[in-house]
């Protein structure tokens, strides 16, 4: 997954924006990538107009048309007025309503699943927020991510299958899509949001280090620009310097060679270009001290410009129900086979470690099941066999 998170993908965005547009009573003509969206004059809507051009991506836009994929700007309008409508909901996975998710780390290297039963035992409730994460610094640099963070409400775990569950059924015509009011108070919501907001960031750091990197960069680069714009100004200063020096030395010698009206009018210039000289002397001693300290008045302007601000916002909050139970796994090879039993929660998979019953690590995709002629063998220890 894109930034170890689970993304909103472009099917759907575009399976959304479909509901939510003809919800509102508007007509759609797709003719490929391209919609033309007719709106009615009686629709409560800020951002349709009564003709509107949508292209679906992020690369294939003329000009004349809004773009629409999960960053684009057309989207994250109509999320926020969409979301506007209806912030929250209920929802509820039962066991019909989903197939068995067997994770990948199962059925590698001619290892089958030949049955999985799930018996639930008991109803367990999480909740899944949709969050747009803004990265912005003032100068240059927008970035705009929606995220999805699934955790079930009492143990506070982070559930990511229910995560890409519930984008599925958000892009789906299931039955299971529409949704009830909460029954989750705002007291009980709060912590859990701010538990998603702070999952979320983690989650994107990469992305956040990226654009620092960018920014700071770009402030490097200004701070320099001007570093060297204030060496020039030094330079200029000290030359101003050198030719008011000879200037005056000049009207000196004059001053002892010449007759008393002359001498007058020399000592009147001399007076003058001394002040100016004290003047330019005293701004380019500013200068170098200044630059001897690197600007940090400066620096500090440039920077606080280039300094990354991240929000995160939450736009829906669905309140999920699922069944929790065990999930008996029958393995076979063309040799051996093999049973197991984890825990498992309908739209959220299993939800305890299943290890190597040789070395008792954890199986992950990079290191799944390889063997079971002994029990479960990860790859790991086949590899040192």
């Amino acid at each position: 997954m894109t930034d170890a998170a689970v993304s909103v993908t472009q099917s759907a965005v575009e399976h959304f924006t479909e509901q939510y547009l003809r919800s509102l009573g508007c007509d759609i003509d797709k003719q490929d990538n391209r919609w033309t969206v007719t709106t009615p004059n009686e629709v409560d809507s800020e951002l349709l107009t009564d003709s509107l051009t949508l292209v679906c991506g992020s690369d294939v836009n003329d000009g004349t048309a809004e773009e629409l994929h999960p960053e684009s700007p057309f989207f994250q309008t109509l999320l926020t007025e969409a979301s506007e409508r209806t912030p929250t909901g209920k929802i509820s996975l039962d066991t019909d309503d989903a197939t068995v998710q067997i994770p990948e780390w199962l059925q590698e290297n001619g290892i089958e699943v030949s049955s999985a039963d799930f018996t639930p035992y008991y109803d367990r409730t999480a909740l899944v927020v949709l969050l747009r994460v803004s990265i912005e610094t003032v100068s240059e640099y927008q970035t705009e991510l929606l995220r999805a963070v699934a955790l079930d409400t009492r143990s506070e775990e982070f559930l990511p299958t229910l995560e890409e569950t519930f984008l599925q059924i958000a892009s789906s015509d299931n039955e299971a899509e529409t949704s009830k009011p909460m029954d989750m108070q705002a007291a009980d919501i709060q912590p859990l949001l701010d538990t998603a907001r702070e999952e979320v960031v983690d989650r994107i750091q990469e992305t956040i280090d990226e654009i620092h990197q960018e920014a700071s960069r770009a402030a490097d680069a200004e701070v320099e620009e001007f570093r060297q714009m204030q060496q020039q100004r030094i330079q200029e200063l000290e030359e101003q310097l050198s030719n008011l020096s000879e200037r005056i030395d000049n009207l000196s010698q004059q001053i002892n060679s010449s007759n008393e009206g002359e001498r007058v009018e020399a000592l009147k210039e001399r007076k003058e270009l001394k002040t100016e000289y004290e003047d330019v002397d005293t701004e380019l001693d500013d200068l170098r001290q200044r630059r001897d300290q690197g600007f940090p008045e400066r620096q500090r302007e440039i920077r606080a410009r280039h300094a990354l601000d991240v929000q995160v916002k939450p736009l829906t909050i669905t309140e999920v129900e699922y069944e929790s139970g065990d999930l008996e796994v029958a393995l076979a090879t063309d040799e051996h086979t093999w049973d197991f039993v984890a825990g498992y929660g309908t739209g959220v998979g299993i939800t305890e470690a299943v290890n190597c019953s040789k070395c008792g690590k954890e199986f992950t995709e990079t290191n799944p099941v390889r063997d079971i002629a002994r029990g479960l063998i990860c790859l790991d220890c086949y590899r040192q066999e």
